[in-house]
């Protein structure tokens, strides 16, 4: 589904984000990517939905080459992929139905289509009874809550999630990531990119980890294991 192949992105500045790294995603898998601040894993995680493209070395997801991609293609590759990022990008003058229907509105889903949708993932993520409050009048959790049903309520083939509990507490932390399982155990792809040691030691999955931007490590049901 995912194919890394001797990728290497280097920025203008001369900074190496990711070096020859190689790696293979599965559908239906469940992969943490870990790794240290620098490590690049922003950088990998930004290249799965094509805000960046590398310098060298060969990139597939979805059958969408990155070598042959153009620039029309971009949206069609979005469309099979959900993001969840740790700040939420809420649009704050959008109801929470809003945000969610938004994302069917832009890919110009029938409108008869979207409200049933919209209140079906509002419902899988405990915010049925929120419907029409604003971004600011919800707690960071049920803001991150939004976030995922927004990224899910196109049915996505993978959700990318960018430390999606980076400014949460422990309790909310662990509700984000029982929606993420279930979502997981529906058959999508999850990618999660986390400092959180207790989620990746607790919740076994695939582990990747990221070290000067290549795959050091790489263990179908790993623990974190990365020194501060």
């Amino acid at each position: 589904m995912i194919v890394f192949d001797k990728v290497t992105k280097t920025y203008d500045n001369g900074v190496t984000g990711i070096k020859d790294l190689t790696l293979k995603v599965q559908q239906g898998e469940f992969v943490y990517i870990v790794g240290q601040s620098g490590a690049g894993k922003s950088t990998l995680i930004k290249m799965l939905y094509h805000e960046l493209v590398p310098t060298s070395g060969h990139l597939t997801i979805n059958d969408f080459d990155f070598d042959t991609m153009r620039p029309q293609d971009v949206p069609m590759l979005r469309r099979s992929m959900g993001v969840v990022f740790q700040d939420f990008k809420l649009l704050p003058r959008m109801t929470v139905f809003e945000n969610v229907a938004y994302a069917m509105q832009v890919i110009e889903t029938p409108d008869a289509d979207i409200k049933p949708r919209v209140l079906d993932v509002l419902k899988q993520v405990g915010l049925e009874q929120k419907i029409r409050r604003f971004p600011n009048e919800l707690s960071g959790g049920e803001q991150q809550r939004v976030s995922i049903a927004r990224a899910i309520v196109n049915k996505p083939t993978v959700v990318i999630a960018d430390e999606p509990t980076g400014n949460l507490d422990p309790d909310t932390s662990e509700e984000i990531m029982d929606i993420l399982d279930r979502v997981h155990a529906a058959g999508t792809t999850v990618i999660m990119a986390t400092h959180n040691r207790d989620i990746v030691n607790s919740r076994t999955h695939r582990v990747i980890e990221i070290a000067g931007g290549a795959v050091v490590r790489d263990e179908a049901e790993g623990a974190y294991e990365v020194e501060d």
